[in-house]
């Protein structure tokens, strides 16, 4: 797997480093020798990213922006990291998850509870974090200058309600985190690329996911640039599958809620089952074993988050 993309509109793409190849990109913007930089994976991805600077010619002082999605560690959890790194850049945030940022203590609890001690250790070390007065405070709607070019921030619920998409006018293309689902490069066939939603907790809401796919869409794009894993073509067929997987994710929880104590384990069942059937539908050229391993920590998370989606609507009934 390549691990530096150049798209030839003054974006690129290299892998964070995070967990596996391949797994989570940072995409740059630059324009004019000014950049913009889409996610952080992790402490560990300062270094790559420093070496993607210097391969363009560039050093720390180029960077202007470091835009998260939205806050979940796989995401933000090189942020604060970045910044100290980066003295002349500032940190874009969705409102809702820029106190996380100036103090990620409430967040890293968070993920503790999702992982546990040891291996939120392993992953994130120590987050570092940001001053306040580095902090713009990603406005639905707010646009970002990068020497001329223009991004727009909007509030793109769904994944989370922190999260944000960047729409870059110049390339007509949009960075969406996980709001417009997982594509890895691993399961291509023939120029073809394989999309699924990810629910993880504890904020996932498919009626919101719908409209902001919906909205995303409404801007023609010629593209969607995926933290998980980077460019994705062929959008309006994607979308449409998108819609349909996040129907048949929905169902699966439905179709799970009377489980009782084994509800997490039959959503789980039910979403590899569903996945697998997809993936062979796709003509998908690795086996299931291989593809097990590269779900496997997306079908426990996703799992996760349908059974704490359904806790939430039976909370309301």
């Amino acid at each position: 797997m390549q691990d530096w993309l150049d798209f030839g509109n003054g974006i690129h793409a290299f892998d964070s480093g995070y967990v596996r190849p391949s797994l989570a990109a940072i995409h740059m913007i630059v324009e004019r020798g000014r950049v913009a930089l889409v996610d952080t994976g992790n402490n560990d991805s300062l270094k790559p990213t420093l070496r993607a600077l210097e391969r363009l010619g560039l050093g720390p002082a180029a960077v202007d922006y470091v835009i998260l999605t939205h806050i979940h560690l796989d995401h933000a959890g090189g942020a604060g990291a970045m910044m100290a790194a980066f003295p002349g850049a500032r940190l874009v945030v969705h409102p809702r998850g820029s106190r996380h940022m100036v103090d990620p203590s409430q967040l890293l609890a968070g993920v503790r509870a999702v992982y546990g001690e040891e291996a939120t250790a392993r992953l994130y070390g120590e987050l570092l974090p940001v001053p306040p007065e580095r902090i713009i405070e990603a406005v639905d709607g707010l646009v970002l200058d990068l020497a001329g070019r223009k991004l727009l921030c909007l509030d793109a619920p769904g994944h989370a309600r922190h999260h944000i998409a960047l729409v870059d006018e110049a390339s007509q293309g949009i960075f969406t985190g996980d709001l417009f689902g997982l594509s890895y490069r691993e399961m291509d066939v023939d120029g073809r690329q394989f999309l699924f939603p990810t629910t993880t907790p504890v904020q996932f809401d498919p009626d919101a996911m719908h409209a902001s796919i919906d909205r995303l869409m409404g801007y023609g794009p010629e593209a969607m640039y995926l933290t998980h894993y980077s460019r994705l073509h062929d959008l309006p067929r994607q979308a449409e599958e998108l819609h349909r997987r996040i129907d048949a994710t929905v169902a699966i929880a439905r179709g799970a809620a009377g489980s009782g104590p084994g509800r997490h384990l039959a959503i789980k069942r039910g979403l590899t089952e569903f996945l697998l059937e997809e993936s062979r539908r796709f003509g998908c050229r690795l086996g299931e074993s291989a593809l097990l391993e590269l779900w496997e920590t997306d079908l426990e998370l996703n799992a996760q988050g349908l059974g704490v989606w359904l806790d939430q609507q039976s909370g309301r009934s």
